[in-house]
């Protein structure tokens, strides 16, 4: 069964309020969940930046779903910080977390004060990364020279099962690059042409694993309300490679889309007010040959969303709503028993 997530927005929302929306997928009927890693929003309207590696311990834990996250190693992160992010969570939740490790964008990178590299370089600097993250989770001692410096490093809290190590890509020179460290495919809702492209040079280029795709979509009972949302909170992303990868701040991206029309948008964002479109959008999908896809609402209230998309839309996907009780399933604080209870 193709497996169904909810991407959770660290750019638009308050990470205790992501919380509960996360706990509130999981009992809509959504499968998975995955969330963003960014320092900078992509406007001045999204106005977040929670700290994605605080709140997935706490999603993992008051949850029983599988998380991902999308990070860039080499320049805001040095990698042997994040193989030791990866393998505490993979030690803490075995089986449930991957990473979908990427070169970045300057918006968020540039935050240290080193010239933002051009994307061949960042490319062979996510390489280094990579072959550091592995060895580290191998538990190896790691020492290296390059573009990336290590000294003598070593993860000493290893997780039994390694999480899988996924290759974020938008265009097909992308995929097929990184086809060869990858474990799996993590892309963005664009036209089925272009996609294509990116699934044949992943796998042309013998890239193992799973298909993954994150699904940009504007849901609201009425539909100028459905677009006017993505308009609002969306415009801002409408840009291809390079130029969103190189504009360096939440400004350069608002002053960039002031002249981006509601209609433009929808290039980037499913928007409808009608959820039997949504449904048949997303089994476009899966026919391409996705194994998992994560719906992102772009707008910043997520419960009527996935209120609306947990009993209309996933089970035309063959996703059922799971039982109120699951006795495995941590308790939120909300639902601690209360002292009076306890005697």
């Amino acid at each position: 069964m193709t497996v169904i997530g909810f991407h959770n927005s660290h750019e638009q929302i308050h990470p205790a309020d992501l919380l509960t929306a996360v706990a509130h997928a999981e009992d809509a009927g959504f499968t998975a969940a995955m969330c963003s890693d960014h320092l900078e929003p992509w406007n001045p309207r999204q106005g977040e930046s929670g700290f994605a590696w605080s709140w997935l311990g706490a999603a993992l834990a008051t949850t029983s779903l599988p998380f991902g996250v999308v990070n860039a190693p080499g320049q805001r992160y040095h990698p042997v910080i994040v193989a030791q992010a990866i393998a505490t969570l993979g030690a803490m939740f075995p089986g449930r977390f991957w990473a979908a490790l990427g070169s970045g964008e300057a918006m968020n990178e540039h935050v240290t004060g080193h010239v933002w590299p051009n994307k061949d370089i960042r490319d062979a600097r996510l390489r280094e990364c990579i072959d550091v993250i592995r060895a580290l989770l191998a538990g190896e001692e790691v020492s290296h020279d390059g573009l990336v410096v290590v000294d003598r490093a070593r993860i000493w809290t290893l997780p039994e099962q390694q999480p899988a190590l996924i290759a974020p890509a938008v265009t097909a020179r992308t995929a097929a690059r990184h086809a060869e460290w990858a474990d799996g495919l993590v892309t963005i809702n664009q036209p089925h042409d272009v996609l294509r492209e990116v699934i044949a040079a992943y796998r042309d280029a013998g890239g193992q694993g799973t298909l993954t795709i994150q699904v940009h979509v504007s849901w609201d009972p009425d539909e100028d309300r459905a677009l006017a949302i993505a308009h609002d909170q969306w415009r801002s992303n409408v840009f291809p490679p390079p130029l969103c990868w190189d504009l360096d701040t939440t400004t350069a991206f608002d002053l960039a889309s002031a002249h981006v029309r509601p209609e433009d948008v929808t290039a980037s964002v499913r928007v409808s007010s009608d959820l039997g479109q949504h449904a048949q959008w997303l089994a476009e999908y899966v026919d391409l040959g996705f194994d998992q896809v994560y719906l992102h609402h772009v707008g910043k209230e997520q419960r009527p969303f996935l209120d609306a998309f947990g009993e209309h839309v996933l089970p035309q996907l063959g996703v059922t709503r799971p039982a109120p009780a699951v006795a495995t399933r941590p308790l939120r604080p909300e639902q601690e028993p209360q002292p009076a209870l306890l005697k």
